[in-house]
């Protein structure tokens, strides 16, 4: 059974770090491109960012460049979002999701979803 798990999330002033991790179970991992995807509640998703099933490739939704960095480790079976510089404007439900690709920018190519990590980003 496949089963994401997030964690990482929690309170955080504006300009502050975090670090976000989801371990996946359930599938050969190394095949499989990952994402994080955003929502603020009463709000649709936001795709904040991607990345290939060898970790090669990225994509990051305009308002996170430069500021969020996506990574993987294979052999942990886990996906990272290394959050900087942070602002109010990124208070979201945070969730992991996996492709059914090696790679997709699409959302309907992704089948599975974590159960989400709260950031709040507050003075």
């Amino acid at each position: 059974e496949v089963h994401l798990a997030e964690s990482g999330g929690g309170l955080v002033q504006p300009g502050g770090s975090l670090r976000l991790s989801c371990i996946a179970i359930g599938f050969t991992y190394r095949n499989f491109g990952m994402a994080w995807v955003r929502q603020v509640p009463g709000k649709g998703f936001e795709w904040v960012a991607l990345i290939n099933s060898g970790g090669s490739v990225e994509m990051y939704t305009d308002s996170v460049k430069g500021r969020f960095t996506i990574s993987r480790d294979n052999a942990k079976n886990t996906v990272y979002l290394n959050m900087n510089n942070l602002r109010t404007e990124d208070t979201a439900i945070y969730y992991c999701a996996k492709s059914v690709f090696s790679y997709s920018r699409s959302a309907g190519q992704y089948d599975y979803w974590g159960q989400g990590t709260q950031v709040t980003v507050s003075s």
